[in-house]
């Protein structure tokens, strides 16, 4: 194991904490409000410890699989911690493990939240908290890949271990020029909803805040009713963006190449928008006699599919009171999630695509035992890696899952459908559940073991498992 590597990026992350933490600053000052004056602090504080971690002497540039993993592992839970720091001092959220909670929430898109009352926040805080999406969306380690000259030619081992979906790939020859056209990419969707959103009449804070949340299909809103009290117009250009957010980024680079033919060739995308249009379309109709017009329930029905989907988590009704159709594919969906390659969290419609084409195959076998039959995405036959790779994501996934259900129960006296919408929705990176932690609700009645639980399904399903994982296995820390 090489430590020094690790020593050196988390050093890095702790840099670029600091320098995250300006811009709440910066909303600080502009409001007037004193909790600038700790963000300014901790700011300079981050910026000077980390570069004095990094400014360690490196005992060999190279890392491998192992040293990807856990480096992005332990950035992801430094950067959390450190994140919650401001919200302790100054006061917005006194409980280190709530804000603890909040900020692994909003650093892994999550958007679940123990806040009863977010309009109580000041300004800074909310800016920060919002934030922290944007900065999760992408990744971080993407985003340090994308500014800065990593060491060697090992990058793909943390691109790897950070990238959400079964495979991932180079856009163009160079790693760090990838990450640089996807977070360009990022950058230009975000603030095109920014000024969109600010043109229809949101005040630019709301803007600011909504659009952060949408970018890293997260969830975080700025008041109480989340986004149910913006207009219609409004709303629905949330609901364009945030699906906008759920395509695999790799369509955005072919369209910018004119590479038209690349992305229909896509069949995720055709799969992720078939079930975005089977779902609106189906939950409209259980739900028209709720509405006052057809138009109302297909506008909401569509919001919620695409907040949900996507795993962002915005609300504009309160899905948890509608039929029980609706409300059980809204938890289906939860499990699919968005495209691999996007912001969104989930399984990914990747790999449950390849999960039924692998069935099928099954199937076939049986039926013509001496046929070849193969698995192919995108007219490409998958290799027996890939298969296994989506079949042991998928095993672990369940275990995982079945593991916090059980867990929770133990630590809390709580409805079956609260618990197992609670760990859905943050395994998902969704935000609200179902019952107790519906649209209307929070998770600040839980006990805090039970908040622990949760933040660590948060980071496993941000992180595609792995390295949460290696994190707890004896063997990767030795030496060998």
């Amino acid at each position: 194991m090489n430590y020094s590597i690790i020593r050196k990026i988390l050093g890095v992350v702790i840099q670029f904490t600091g320098a995250f933490l300006a811009l709440p600053a910066v909303c600080g000052l502009f409001y007037g409000e004193k909790q600038a004056i700790v963000y300014i602090v901790l700011s300079i504080a981050y910026f000077v410890i980390g570069r004095i971690i990094s400014g360690f002497k490196l005992s060999s540039n190279a890392y491998y699989a192992r040293e990807g993993l856990v480096i992005v592992g332990m950035s992801w839970i430094v950067i959390s911690i450190l994140g919650a720091i401001p919200l302790v001092i100054t006061k917005d959220i006194p409980s280190f493990t709530d804000a603890l909670f909040e900020t692994v929430s909003g650093f892994t898109t999550t958007g679940s939240s123990i806040l009863s009352d977010v309009e109580a926040l000041s300004h800074t805080g909310l800016f920060w908290r919002s934030f922290t999406h944007w900065v999760g969306g992408m990744g971080v380690i993407v985003f340090i890949l994308a500014v800065l000259p990593m060491t060697g030619g090992y990058n793909m081992n943390l691109m790897r271990a950070e990238s959400p979906g079964p495979t991932v790939g180079k856009l163009v020859p160079r790693m760090k020029d990838t990450a640089k056209i996807l977070y360009s990419i990022y950058f230009g969707i975000t603030v095109a909803e920014i000024i969109v959103l600010v043109i229809v009449g949101m005040p630019l804070f709301d803007a600011l805040c909504i659009s952060f949340g949408s970018a890293g299909t997260g969830g975080f809103g700025v008041r109480n009713d989340s986004c149910a009290g913006y207009s219609s117009l409004m709303q629905s250009i949330i609901t364009v963006f945030i699906l906008m957010f759920g395509v695999n980024f790799n369509a955005y680079f072919f369209i910018l190449r004119r590479k038209f033919d690349e992305v229909f060739k896509m069949s995720e995308l055709k799969g992720y928008f078939g079930i975005v249009a089977f779902s609106i379309i189906t939950i409209t109709i259980n739900v028209r006699n709720m509405f006052p017009t057809l138009y109302q329930a297909f506008h909401h029905s569509a919001f919620q599919v695409a907040s949900i989907i996507t795993t962002t988590g915005f609300a504009t009704a309160d899905f948890d009171r509608w039929p029980q159709y609706s409300r059980a594919l809204l938890v289906l969906i939860m499990f699919v999630g968005a495209c691999a390659g996007s912001t969104g969290g989930g399984m990914k419609v990747s790999r449950i695509m390849l999960m039924f084409k692998t069935v099928y195959r099954e199937i076939r076998k049986y039926l013509h035992p001496r046929a070849v039959t193969n698995v192919t995405m995108d007219g490409k036959t998958m290799d027996r890696s890939t298969l296994h790779s989506v079949s042991v994501y998928l095993s672990t996934y369940m275990l995982l899952f079945s593991v916090s259900v059980l867990l929770i129960t133990l630590f809390e006296n709580l409805d079956l459908e609260t618990v197992f919408t609670s760990v859905a929705c943050t395994f998902n990176n969704i935000g609200p559940g179902l019952s107790k932690v519906g649209p209307t609700c929070n998770f600040g009645f839980m006990q805090p073991v039970t908040k622990y639980i949760l933040m660590f399904d948060m980071l496993a399903g941000r992180l595609e498992l792995y390295p949460m994982l290696m994190l707890l296995t004896p063997a990767v820390w030795k030496n060998a």
